[in-house]
């Protein structure tokens, strides 16, 4: 069957370009999901390139295509003599270079060994390399069987058939993991208004995503070994909790090789900033660092914090400890270990204390982690907990991509969960115990911020979902 198929592609490889100016609608769909989840300039391997379109159009800084079909690779050789493409098959696949991104598309169903294909894959892969695949959705064969009986699609060889939860049980045999999985195009073919409304609409919404052409997904290599000693910076926004500042100091564990402390003043009234000041003379064996926030609101308190900081990991904790300093070992061993990317806080798996959140506090978190499991398609439970943790490096890309969602979330949450989804990092829910606060009164308004989050989440849906 690996023999028939490559000497059929290597037939068709001619009419490539034909098949794809006639189907132009369905591939400028591929390309532009692919724009979305890869950024500008990243180093990109496609493997069954055919001949050389997407690579192409990715515009990358270090790019490089191969295909099992000589025929196709003379083509792109042709076509874009600018890139880099080698003849060679993924069970094949031996190259000296790693790559940030690997994009199959449209290729897993003629793989000779799925398995096999997948563990080659490590070999241009570092730890931090996402996998980018598309496939189309098995029930809709009766209907690509017609086509291509109609002329309306190019003949296919027969292809394997995998559901999604065949394709994580080979990832996980093969060493790889899903980061995020989605669905587009309802409609494959152009007519005006129709397509724009059922594929950016319709085609997201749920149980209709199920009927869907093209399934895709973002896929990391599973972590090895623990992972090496990172140092670490905590940043803690502070304003008004005068009364809970050396308990910070006091109870903060060593993370890492080296622990920096910083805390971020709000304009306190209390007497916050001061009691900073005399903590940080008070312990001396501690690298505490002190800075008063020029805006407003709990986000800009991490940036200013973050621009700051000297360590390898980034975390944030809250100043009214209501997540106590002594989970953040937990924080620091998930990140380190590979176990996510982006470790995020749960505060609604342990029982609550009493008077530690509102039945509406409740309700509302519950509504947001609903929401934003959808919108980033990845599951999260607790999207406003307050405690996360993340690669500075990371961070650094973060920041860099703002500009894609604007400056303004004062929280800073949604900030940096937009970001990390944008960047396909693995997103890691951590259950954590969530006390009632001993000092001090809520900075939050529930109604007034409940609204903005709100806001935000329709602004997400025009700039992740609805796309």
């Amino acid at each position: 069957m690996k023999i028939e198929t490559k000497e059929y592609f290597d037939l068709v490889a001619h009419q490539r370009d034909y098949w794809r100016k006639k189907n132009s609608y369905y591939h400028e769909d591929i390309i532009r999901l692919l724009h979305f989840l890869i950024p500008p300039h990243a180093s990109v391997l496609e493997v069954g390139c055919a001949t050389g379109d997407v690579l192409n159009s990715l515009e990358s800084r270090k790019g490089m295509g191969i295909d099992f079909s000589k025929e196709m690779i003379l083509n792109a050789q042709r076509k874009y003599p600018h890139v880099r493409f080698q003849t060679m098959s993924l069970e094949e696949l031996v190259l000296d270079e790693t790559f940030g991104y690997v994009v199959l598309s449209d290729i897993v169903g003629f793989l000779h060994d799925i398995q096999h294909g997948f563990e080659k894959l490590h070999g241009v892969c570092h730890s931090q390399t996402k996998i980018i695949i598309t496939y189309y959705n098995y029930l809709w064969e009766p209907l690509l069987v017609l086509a291509e009986k109609m002329h309306l699609k190019m003949k296919q060889p027969i292809s394997n058939w995998l559901a999604k939860t065949d394709f994580e049980h080979v990832l996980r045999l093969a060493g790889f993991e899903i980061v995020k999985k989605g669905e587009r195009l309802l409609l494959p073919k152009y007519i005006p208004l129709v397509s724009s409304f059922c594929n950016r609409f319709l085609a997201k919404l749920p149980l209709i995503r199920r009927l869907c052409l093209v399934n895709y997904l973002v896929v990391r290599p599973l972590p090895v070994g623990k992972g090496v000693e990172r140092s670490v910076t905590v940043v803690v926004p502070a304003r008004n909790e005068k009364g809970n500042i050396e308990d910070i100091v006091r109870r903060l564990p060593q993370l890492g090789l080296h622990t920096e402390l910083i805390f971020v003043e709000g304009n306190s009234s209390d007497g916050t900033r001061e009691e900073m000041h005399r903590v940080a003379r008070a312990y001396p064996d501690r690298d505490i660092k002190i800075f008063v926030q020029d805006g407003k609101g709990k986000g800009d308190a991490v940036r200013k914090g973050f621009d700051h900081a000297q360590g390898d990991i980034l975390m944030i904790l809250d100043a009214d400890m209501t997540v106590e300093p002594e989970e953040l070992p937990k924080f620091y061993q998930a990140l380190v270990s590979g176990s996510g990317e982006f470790i995020n806080g749960s505060r609604l798996v342990y029982p609550l204390e009493d008077q530690s959140m509102r039945v509406l506090n409740i309700l509302g978190n519950k509504f947001f982690s609903l929401m934003f499991s959808w919108l980033l398609d990845q599951r999260l439970k607790d999207t406003l907990c307050g405690t996360k943790v993340l690669w500075k490096k990371d961070y650094e890309q973060i920041k860099s991509n703002r500009s894609f969602f604007g400056d303004f979330d004062p929280f800073g949450d949604f900030d940096l969960l937009f970001g990390a989804a944008k960047l396909n990092l693995k997103i890691i829910d951590l259950p954590i115990r969530y006390k009632a606060r001993s000092y001090g009164t809520t900075n939050i308004n529930r109604f007034s911020h409940g609204w903005l989050l709100l806001k935000m989440c329709v602004f997400a849906m025009k700039k992740i979902k609805f796309i």
